[in-house]
């Protein structure tokens, strides 16, 4: 059985003041100028010797050389941004203040080249980031990373919802790196690792709960949006804590029926929106012919037998249920004709 794979701490490392540096490296160019011209001025004076002026010769170009060398351990950091320090595959920690640094030249600038299973379309010539199985390399990783707030926006996933109804379901998720000892050594690619656990957690959320018409008190996918954001959220952090990435927001931004099912459950809907609002009429309807009655009967206005009240409540009740206006007919002669 394999052994678990090792968590990465992020080690935090202060880098040497650029400007210091410049200052010190101009220092070591004037020296090596310095000591060019006055082994020069020797020679033409006759004064050393020639291996004495050989070895100062070879010294002065080997202090330009390590200048020049030198110079390429100046970096800048904005705010919100680190680099990760690797010393030949080793990791020397994290720099993180923002302003201009130096640091050892050795120290990896890019982090190499990862193969990728990215088929290479038909229209793509064969260039230096292909392989000869029609795979695709992605370039190399620089070792500056980006601490800033980050949005992922995902794709429109068509998943079946608690019930098996096929639904559409998209998300938002706003995230950044915290530790970046993780997200470089933990993870192949931390963004491109965002992008995927984002959407099985998206899919393994819609799953858990029904598009609509749950249970009593049931929380679903159409009315529970902060607590579908919470659990989104949740199932987030656990996923992404591999790759030292915090989950700032999870939202959903896109939820729909399957354009197959779309219309019946529309119908649907519908059907369900009639029976409410006639359920309301009747009881509005009931209460206005119980009003009548009662109101006739206290004033004495006219005293009707039980089979009037029936007719009466009857009529009401198709006048005031209809689903058009309603014609009535007018009796012009007694009333028990």
């Amino acid at each position: 059985m394999a052994a678990p794979q090792s968590k990465s701490v992020e080690r935090e490392r202060q880098a040497l003041n650029g400007w210091l540096a410049l200052s010190l490296v101009v220092l070591w160019f004037v020296a090596a100028v310095a000591l060019f011209i006055s082994t020069a001025e020797a020679a033409a004076n006759g004064t050393l010797s020639d291996g004495a002026i050989a070895l100062r010769m070879i010294s002065a170009f080997l202090m330009v050389g390590l200048g020049i060398f030198s110079c390429f351990g100046f970096f800048t950091l904005e705010p919100n941004e680190a680099r990760v320090l690797i010393l030949f595959g080793a990791y020397k920690g994290t720099a993180r203040n923002s302003g201009f640094h130096w640091a050892n030249p050795l120290y990896a600038r890019n982090r190499g080249v990862v193969p990728g299973t990215v088929p290479v379309p038909k229209k793509v010539k064969i260039g230096p980031l292909s392989m000869s199985d029609g795979t695709m390399t992605q370039p190399k990783s620089k070792t500056k990373l980006s601490l800033r707030v980050h949005n992922f926006n995902s794709e429109t996933l068509k998943v079946n919802d608690k019930r098996g109804n096929p639904v559409e379901i998209a998300a938002v998720v706003v995230w950044r790196v915290e530790d970046t000892a993780q997200a470089v050594f933990d993870v192949e690619d931390y963004e491109s690792y965002v992008q995927v656990q984002s959407e099985a957690a998206i899919r393994s959320i819609a799953s858990v709960y029904a598009y609509d018409h749950g249970e009593e008190h049931e929380v679903t996918l159409r009315g529970g949006g902060d607590d579908v954001a919470h659990a989104m959220k949740k199932e987030l952090e656990v996923r992404l804590a591999k790759a030292g990435v915090v989950v700032e927001e999870a939202r959903l931004t896109h939820l729909a029926y399957a354009p197959e099912i779309a219309p019946a459950m529309l119908r649907r809907q519908q059907a369900e929106a009639v029976i409410a609002a006639r359920e309301k009429i009747v009881l509005g309807a009931v209460s206005m012919v119980e009003m009548a009655l009662h109101e006739l009967a206290r004033k004495d206005v006219v005293k009707l037998d039980e089979e009037r009240k029936a007719a009466m409540v009857s009529n009401l009740l198709v006048v005031l249920c209809g689903t058009e206006e309603a014609s009535p007919v007018i009796n012009t002669g007694t009333l028990y004709a």
